[in-house]
């Protein structure tokens, strides 16, 4: 797939400000500082589509992109950040679970977990919770760059063990900067968004 064309459609922090129609949509999900916009941007092909930041935890909205004018991926709000006041997490929290328990055209989730640390507690609640609800999910190590070839295998065992993943389950590890991973993230996103 290559996408040619992105644009953001909408900004909401309810339900009364998603799009209003039948698109497909793909949610990418992960703690503050994951690199979810830096991969975003990337696969999108546009420099500054989703904001980077050098504080995390700026997102504090949902956000959809038009794709091609065929489906949307949409930037849910980071979690885990400390310096982030905890009425506004919880915020959040409540935001993020109305769109995925409530979202018919949701068709894919993208679970983002940094490759160089074991899974916090919450993205293990927010992936058990994603497979309480039967969400289509794909759990995808970001910042594959930032550690030795020779330790990747052993931090996506931890990860896929961390998570409970059976041997089907896939785990794509990307690195915006290297550009790797990407193709297989983007086909991954074009087997289910038609």
């Amino acid at each position: 797939m290559i996408i040619k064309k992105a644009e953001l459609a909408a900004i909401a922090v309810r339900a009364n400000g998603y799009p209003n129609d039948d698109m497909p949509e793909i949610a990418f999900a992960g703690r503050s500082n994951v690199g979810k916009s830096s991969l975003l941007n990337l696969l999108t092909g546009r420099r500054r589509l989703a904001k980077v930041s050098g504080n995390p935890g700026k997102t504090r909205t949902i956000n959809f992109y038009l794709i091609n004018d065929e489906f949307r991926i949409v930037d849910l709000p980071g979690y885990g950040y400390a310096k982030i006041s905890k009425s506004v997490t919880e915020n959040w929290g409540e935001m993020v679970e109305t769109y995925l328990k409530g979202r018919k055209r949701l068709v894919l989730v993208v679970l983002l977990a940094d490759i160089r640390h074991k899974p916090s507690e919450q993205d293990i609640q927010l992936f058990e919770w994603l497979r309480h609800y039967e969400l289509n999910t794909l759990v995808v190590a970001t910042k594959a760059d930032k550690i030795s070839r020779g330790a990747t295998a052993g931090n996506l065992r931890i990860i896929r063990e961390s998570l409970g993943l059976s041997p089907s389950e896939t785990v794509i590890p990307v690195s915006a900067l290297k550009r790797t991973g990407v193709e297989e993230l983007l086909a991954a996103i074009e087997s289910v968004a038609r």
